[in-house]
């Protein structure tokens, strides 16, 4: 059987692509992609600076917006700004960084991973046209969801723990916006991928030593980013993908290879988690979700 590359994007010509984190590592790939298939894509980036060379260097079909996900002002800001969307690619992420907060007081890493991108989809949802796919990870399989302490005020803080956490909250999204999007008679749907294992620069920033190890382990083990990427970009264009579907890698324990549809944790089909992430979610951002 054929494998899925980029090269079978079906053609995106008039049609209009959000990237979050679309100038650098697998949301540069996925922005090149979608503009060599004729998409419109509209680069969401913090650094602007960073996503006008990648922009210009795509061309026409490429636009730079600034969007800090850390920053619900921000987000706002970027939301009010969009007409139109057909497909929002939720990529952008920070990953094991030191404790921290966002603007608005949220720890980093669930507050970028799952807090911004769930505002930001809440913003969009009614000019979204087709589907919101978004980026999990296999670290999903480490995380816990704690709803008395989503952002690390009364535990020690462990960095992994804490990706873990907001990358199982990625997929507990995904899922229980299907649910409501098909509650609500919504042609949009909802879908995640996760790149297995991809060598980006999302493993440099870390602070600490491991980002050397790391680098090492990106030379010797990872896949390309360009193979990162295929998953989200599947789930973002492939016709027929259906709502609540998880993409990732075909190969060994999912660490690289082309896409398929991939299983998830027990954790992250927990209905009743799901529905509490998401009140406390809609709590914390102030975006709360209209649908029909």
């Amino acid at each position: 059987m054929t494998k899925w590359t980029a090269s079978d994007i079906v053609d995106q010509s008039g049609r209009t692509f959000v990237v979050t984190g679309a100038n650098s590592g697998l949301g540069e790939v996925a922005a090149r992609a979608l503009a060599k298939a004729g998409a419109h894509v509209v680069l969401a980036c913090r650094n602007t600076h960073k996503g006008e060379v990648v922009a210009r260097s795509i061309g026409d079909n490429a636009e730079v917006r600034r969007l800090d996900l850390s920053d619900l002002a921000s987000v706002r800001e970027f939301a009010a700004g969009v007409d139109s969307v057909d497909v929002l690619v939720n990529n952008a992420g920070v990953m094991a960084v030191p404790q921290r907060k966002t603007a608005d007081g949220f720890e980093m890493q669930i507050g970028t991973n799952h807090l911004g991108h769930f505002a930001l989809t809440g913003l969009l949802l009614g000019k979204i046209t087709d589907r919101v796919a978004t980026m999990s990870s296999a670290a999903h399989q480490a995380g816990t969801i704690h709803l008395d302490d989503l952002n690390w005020e009364h535990r020690k803080y462990n960095r992994w723990s804490a990706y873990g956490q907001s990358k199982l909250a990625n997929l507990l999204f995904t899922y229980e916006l299907q649910r409501r999007l098909a509650a609500a008679g919504s042609p949009v749907t909802a879908v995640a991928a996760h790149p297995g294992y991809a060598s980006t620069n999302l493993q440099a920033h870390t602070e600490s030593v491991q980002d050397k190890l790391m680098a090492v382990g990106n030379r010797i083990f990872a896949q390309s980013a360009e193979m990162g990427a295929l998953p989200m970009l599947f789930a973002a264009t492939a016709p027929g993908v259906i709502g609540g579907s998880y993409i990732g890698p075909d190969g060994l324990f999912e660490q690289r290879g082309h896409p398929k549809v991939v299983g998830s944790n027990k954790k992250s089909r927990d209905e009743q988690t799901a529905k509490g992430l998401w009140s406390l979610s809609e709590d914390l951002t102030g975006v709360e979700y209209r649908f029909g």
